[in-house]
């Protein structure tokens, strides 16, 4: 079993992205900014018109955490969770895999370069994860 995540109006572009092998990031279409987590407004401007653009998938760690407890549905633990900071400016959390040596230790540092990947959970869900450059 695989911990899901919320799919709504506002998020439904990013993950038929993730389906596609895009990372996208919602845009503001009157003033161009912008915004992770996808939301209704924009935060710049008092305009609902959203777009999105297509990520480069690349970026950098900027904070992370090596979760070791509790367990998580379909993931063996320890796992390291990181704030991304993509290369368009905008910040994002994610998993980053095989990030952990064989006694637990996270194997990245703030700032390391990360690349992003998706992985397929089934037919529905495909899931970006982060790897090390």
């Amino acid at each position: 079993m695989t911990v899901r995540p919320m799919v709504n109006r506002d998020s439904q572009f990013f993950w038929d992205g993730t389906k596609l092998g895009e990372l996208r990031i919602q845009t503001c279409n009157a003033c161009g900014a912008k915004r992770f987590p996808p939301g209704p407004a924009c935060q710049s401007c008092p305009a609902y018109d959203r777009g999105y653009q297509i990520a480069a998938g690349t970026g950098t760690v900027f904070s992370y955490v090596v979760h070791r407890h509790p367990p998580v549905p379909g993931k063996e633990l320890p796992i390291v969770i990181a704030l991304i900071e993509l290369d368009e400016g905008v910040r994002m959390v994610g998993e980053v895999v095989d990030a952990v040596s064989a006694d637990g230790q996270a194997e990245i540092e703030i700032g390391t370069p990360l690349r992003v990947e998706f992985r397929e959970v089934d037919e529905e869900l495909s899931l970006p994860v982060w790897r090390k450059v």
